[in-house]
This record gives C-alpha cells, sequence and structure tokens, in this order.
C-alpha cells in the first residue's frame, strides 16, 4: 500500500498526515516487552527498542516486508495497529495507523521505566541500570 498526501483515508492525527506536515515525534529509547502479530503470521515476541508518537523500532529475527500491517500488544494496552516500514538484521521499524495521543505515550513510558527499575535491580543491585528508558534514542 502506498500513501500519497491526497489519500482521503489518512486525516489528521494519522502518522501519514502528520509525517507530510513535517512533525516528527521524538524518538525515546525504551525496553519494553511486546508481542507482534503480522497480518497473515502468527505471533512473536519482541522488545521496543525505541518508540515515538508515531511509530516504534523492535526486534524481530523472521524478515518483515515493508508495508506488511502488524498489531502490537504491550501487556495492558489494548493492541496498536501499524505497518512495518523497513526491517534490517533483527530490526524492524513500524509506523502507528494513529498517532498514540500524550496519555498512552506517557504510561507506555511508565511501563518502559517500571521494567527498567525491576531489571537494573535484578542485574545490578543499588546501582543504575544500563540503557536508563526514556533517553532519547540516536538519529
Amino acid at each position: 500500500m502506498t500513501t500519497t498526501w491526497n489519500d482521503t483515508r489518512f486525516g489528521p492525527g494519522s502518522y501519514e498526515h502528520a509525517s507530510q506536515e513535517d512533525r516528527s515525534a521524538p524518538r525515546l529509547r525504551v525496553h519494553i516487552g511486546a508481542a507482534v502479530r503480522p497480518a497473515g503470521h502468527r505471533v512473536f515476541q519482541t522488545i521496543i527498542r525505541d518508540l515515538s508518537s508515531g511509530g516504534f523500532t523492535a526486534t524481530s529475527a523472521t524478515r518483515l516486508e515493508a508495508h506488511t500491517l502488524c498489531w502490537l500488544t504491550v501487556p495492558g494496552f489494548a493492541p496498536f495497529e501499524a505497518e512495518v516500514v523497513w526491517w534490517e538484521t533483527g530490526l524492524f521499524g513500524a509506523a502507528f495507523s494513529r498517532l498514540l495521543d500524550q496519555v498512552e505515550f506517557d504510561r507506555l513510558l511508565q511501563q518502559a521505566g517500571d521494567a527498567g527499575k525491576a531489571r537494573g535491580a535484578a542485574e545490578n543491585p543499588g546501582g543504575k541500570p544500563a540503557g536508563e528508558p526514556g533517553e532519547e534514542a540516536e538519529a
């Protein structure tokens, strides 16, 4: 599926609309356990590596083709619909079908922070976890 500026399926609030108006949101480095189900395939477990209101990067040992529709499931949230944009060497990027609102985004970051604290405590009792969630990802 290709998207053009005149495509009426994507109005204000959609990723496509925002990206056409150059409203790119900053990506934040996170570590969130989730599941992904690409259309026509079985669900697999993944780790979300960075997140913005418009999309995410996550792990995938299986090659995912660009434009594949998928559903990202994070515990405590309804599934998020997204479209795969790229896949390379075990990572893929996807654009949400609709931009995350600030409440959803903040809750996901809170979950990432809680997971990071638990992971850090297990890996380094009394120390600061490496790769603190919420740090800006490098472009």
